[in-house]
């Protein structure tokens, strides 16, 4: 049985079809999508009828070859590689609905091929630019003290930013050279300090850092055992991290390149770059599948074909 025509064309070029709205109200009811989500799709597929209806087509005029065209032609609008995979994934979820509730007899989607999305890999920092970072951080009042704490904390143990402002004083073990982290899913982890993140925590938990910020009395529950203080002597949050992170990079240069998490990147970067085990790095980083870790072999890797590309007299004809 096909689609009546009166359920695959509308007027107003504004609304939707009855079938594509029976769709929405199907994956809202029977899928549990979330409001966000049902935005999203809808919105791509009205990107789908906007092009039907300019190639003069309803929802059961549609074969692959008009799939496939569609997708072809979201390439050349700029779109991201996610974005679009996102589309034709809208479109191929459509059809098998409407498959399903037997509006169509074929399903036009079902050998669409998922457009490849890329791999993001992580933008590591150099080890020349993690020193410009840290070694930016002058003066010893406790703000100064704090900063460059945290930024030595975070590339040297490699740690989330949650894990970072989640930190109490029970976590750290300076005499090991130790802390203990709590990484996704409150999964425990234990990760080595370094002697160069050891001295600034050091100097921050010693009179003259810390202790200058604690108030007199403590504002919330927890606020009194947290690591890294704000200036107000509460915990430090991840948005108070994250523009710890910010303004130091700023005062470099290197704003626009860095964030926590890049620090974290290149944290994992350099360790592979210097031949530590990546299941050493798994461990270290906490993460769940080798498969994370191994993203950061592909950095590794592209930086040994860029340095011989660069500097081998055969590399380049």
């Amino acid at each position: 049985m096909r689609m009546s025509e009166d359920r695959t064309t509308v007027d107003d070029p504004d609304e939707l079809p009855l079938d594509v709205e029976e769709w929405l109200s199907w994956l809202a009811t029977e899928k549990g999508r979330s409001p966000a989500t049902l935005t999203a799709y809808r919105r791509d597929v009205r990107r789908w009828w906007a092009w039907l209806r300019t190639s003069g087509l309803g929802l059961d005029g549609a074969d692959e070859a008009a799939i496939e065209r569609f997708v072809a032609d979201l390439r050349t609008t700029g779109l991201a590689p996610g974005t679009v995979k996102r589309v034709v994934v809208v479109v191929r979820s459509l059809y098998r609905f409407l498959v399903d509730e037997e509006r169509l007899p074929d399903d036009p989607g079902a050998d669409v091929a998922t457009p490849h999305v890329p791999s993001a890999l992580p933008k590591a920092l150099t080890e020349d630019e993690v020193t410009s970072i840290i070694d930016g951080v002058v003066g010893d009042a406790p703000v100064e003290r704090r900063d460059r704490a945290a930024l030595e904390t975070l590339y040297g143990a490699g740690l989330r930013i949650s894990e970072l402002v989640g930190l109490s004083l029970g976590d750290v073990d300076l005499e090991s050279g130790l802390l203990r982290a709590f990484g996704k899913g409150s999964k425990e982890r234990v990760v080595p300090l370094g002697r160069h993140a050891s001295r600034a925590l050091g100097a921050w938990l010693a009179p003259g850092g810390r202790p200058v910020l604690e108030p007199a009395r403590w504002a919330r529950r927890g606020d009194a055992d947290a690591v890294f203080l704000n200036q107000r002597g509460g915990r430090l949050t991840r948005q108070g991290a994250w523009l710890v992170v910010k303004r130091r990079g700023e005062a470099v240069g290197l704003g626009p390149k860095l964030s926590p998490h890049v620090l974290r990147h290149s944290c994992a970067t350099h360790m592979l770059d210097h031949g530590a085990d990546i299941r050493a790095v798994q461990e270290m980083l906490g993460h769940a599948s080798i498969s994370t870790t191994q993203v950061y072999t592909k950095v590794s890797t592209e930086r040994l074909f860029a340095a011989y590309r660069a500097a081998h007299p055969r590399a380049v004809l």
